[in-house]
């Protein structure tokens, strides 16, 4: 078996040390490509908002924001596959068995391309009757099921880019994916620019420029994993699905995207629930959504840190580690979503006109970033929390208490909202009352499965 130096010397550029050295640091070096990554790959959608909003109309601005909540639950139980890909790899690495590094990665190319071909067919088929089931305002739904199946076509690219992104990560690769995104996001919007602007089309136009852009980042991610080094490197002419790793991936991967999945549905009954109040809600709810995604790619960054990092140190018995892991992404979470918060609330009349000067569309986009943007750090309590479970190897368990604390709690609320002649105000309350609820469960769930899992290392286990 060899040695982890000797591992690390077949490794890209971009490799990480998860195991030795400075945590803060590394952390921090590991994040902040993640983060501009982020919102690299928001700016997709938010490219085509503001293309939108500011060259068509108030009904095409509804349509293409609107699908969000559609399209993340159709794709979210999938790029949930791409953690278990994360912490398998990891956890491999960990260990030093470049055996199961390279059946991981075979195995993770074929279940990605898979998983693309499917939810194209899915969306195909299903991309109409999802939005009359939600009550899509009539004046909209043309063009968001446009949008839709268009969108879907590219869904082979971006299983592509999850999956390879997630193989990089778990060597504490994040730059190269950064470089990818940053090379796609230009594309995408010189297209938007070039499409709609230039050409005069709609959502047909933004949503090629999509696809288009997703197709070039899919080559890049591969270009780069078949120019590794070592274990970690892609062998078109390899390619097979091991049955062992995909079990792992699947048992780490599939609560996780269930997670994800479960959590679309409960926005998707509130986007419903939001289409109620009409276009203008819809719209204003619309680009306030895009400042909580990036808030959230801030939080996502630490959460995909807790896991990486995690998932090597337990492998390999730093147990220690480990804790300083939990606490150190815990704060930098915490800190991030509220600096960044407070300053599109300082200045929300300027980040909402970035969107759209449709001043009905204001009072909406002003009550989402007050009500759920700003309080949106309460989320952190329970998202590195269950990354550090799953990091451990538990899965299940915070994706069932989310389930509870989202879901069914949201799903009761948007029931008994009309009862209680609730406006568009209360319909947002739900957010930070439920992020609360949740983040305690699984905190206190993350120190009971945290007492367990560090009870297999005795005194006496090498920690090196």
């Amino acid at each position: 078996m060899k040695t982890r130096s000797q591992t690390e010397n077949k490794a890209g550029s971009g490799a990480l040390d998860m195991l030795d050295g400075p945590l803060l640091r590394n952390i921090l070096l590991f994040a902040a490509p993640l983060i501009a990554s982020g919102i690299l790959q928001q700016s997709f959608n938010a490219a085509d908002v503001v293309i939108i909003g500011r060259y068509v109309n108030r009904q095409a601005l509804a349509a293409v924001g609107s699908n969000g909540p559609i399209i993340n639950l159709i794709i979210t139980l999938f790029v949930g596959l791409s953690v278990g890909v994360n912490v398998v790899i990891a956890h491999y690495i960990g260990r030093r068995d470049e055996r199961g590094i390279r059946n991981s990665v075979s195995t993770s190319a074929v279940l990605a391309v898979a998983s693309g071909l499917f939810l194209l067919i899915v969306g195909q088929l299903a991309a109409r009757p999802m939005l009359e089931v939600l009550g899509t305002p009539h004046d909209v739904l043309e063009m968001a099921t446009i949008y839709l199946r268009i969108f879907f076509l590219g869904m082979p690219f971006l299983m592509i880019y999850n999956f390879g992104a997630a193989i990089l990560r778990s060597i504490g690769d994040t730059r190269r994916p950064f470089y990818s995104l940053l090379a796609a996001g230009c594309v995408n919007i010189g297209l938007n620019v070039l499409f709609v602007a230039g050409m005069g089309m709609t959502v047909d136009g933004v949503a090629i420029a999509t696809v288009t852009a997703n197709g070039v980042n899919a080559a890049i991610i591969v270009y780069f994993l078949m120019r590794e080094h070592g274990a970690i490197r892609l062998d078109l002419k390899t390619l097979k699905i091991t049955r062992i790793e995909l079990k792992k991936i699947l048992s780490i991967g599939f609560p996780a995207g269930l997670q994800g999945m479960v959590f679309s549905i409960s926005n998707v009954f509130i986007l419903s629930a939001i289409n109620s109040f009409g276009s203008e809600a819809s719209a204003g709810s619309a680009a306030a959504l895009n400042y909580e995604i990036y808030s959230y790619f801030i939080m996502t960054a630490f959460v995909q840190a807790t896991v990486a990092f995690t998932s090597q140190n337990y492998a390999a018995g730093n147990i220690d580690r480990c804790r300083r892991i939990f606490r150190l992404n815990m704060l930098m979470s915490v800190a991030g979503t509220v600096l960044f918060s407070l300053l599109v609330l300082w200045r929300r009349d300027l980040f909402i006109s970035l969107f759209s000067t449709d001043p009905e569309i204001y009072p909406y986009a002003s009550v989402r970033i007050t009500y759920v943007l700003v309080l949106q750090f309460i989320a952190c309590s329970y998202e590195i929390s269950g990354a550090a479970m799953r990091g451990l190897g538990y899965s299940m368990t915070p994706t069932v208490l989310t389930i509870f604390g989202t879901c069914v709690l949201r799903l009761l609320w948007v029931w008994m909202l009309p009862r209680m002649g609730g406006g568009f105000r209360e319909l947002m309350i739900i957010y930070p009352v439920s992020w609360a609820i949740t983040g305690s469960a699984v905190y206190l769930a993350y120190l009971v499965v945290r007492r367990r899992a560090y009870a297999v290392y005795d005194k006496n286990t090498p920690t090196g």
